[in-house]
C-alpha cells in the first residue's frame, strides 16, 4: 500500500499529519490481484486479437468474444466460490464484498479486450 499524508484537524483545532495508507491501483497490482492464470489467459486473447487483426480480420470479432466468455467464466467461478463461503461460514459483508471487487477484476478486464476488438472491427470494415 502506498502512504500517504494529508493534514487532519484534531479535538483542538490543531492541523497536523497523518499517514493514511491509500489503495494501489497500478496495473500489476490488478493483475496479480485478479488471478494470475485467468489474467495471463486473457492476456493471451489480448496478444490473439492483435495478431488476429494484423493478419486474419476475420478472426477479430471471435478473439473478443473469447475473451469476453472466458472473463465470464472467471467471474462467475469466484463468485460462486464467495457465495459457497459465504454460506458455510457467516461472516461481515464487508470480506465478501472484497472478493467480489477482486472477482470482478477479470470480467472488467475481458470487456476491455472485447471493445478493443470492436474498435478494431470498426477501424477495418471496408467503406461503401
Amino acid at each position: 500500500m502506498n502512504e500517504e499524508t494529508y493534514l487532519v484537524k484534531d479535538s483542538a483545532g490543531v492541523f497536523r499529519p497523518e499517514a493514511f495508507d491509500m489503495p494501489d491501483w497500478s496495473l500489476s497490482r490488478f493483475f496479480i490481484d485478479g488471478g494470475m492464470v485467468g489474467m495471463i489467459l486473457l492476456s493471451l486473447f489480448l496478444i490473439a486479437l492483435l495478431l488476429a487483426a494484423w493478419k486474419a480480420p476475420n478472426w477479430v470479432k471471435e478473439t473478443g468474444l473469447g475473451a469476453l466468455v472466458l472473463s465470464a467464466i472467471l467471474a462467475g467461478k469466484d463468485i460462486f466460490r464467495i457465495c459457497e463461503l459465504y454460506e458455510r461460514f457467516g461472516g461481515e459483508a464487508s470480506l465478501y464484498f472484497g472478493g467480489l471487487r477482486l472477482a470482478l477484476i477479470p470480467f472488467l478486464y475481458g470487456l476491455i479486450i472485447y471493445f478493443i476488438s470492436l474498435i478494431i472491427r470498426v477501424i477495418q470494415k471496408p467503406r461503401a
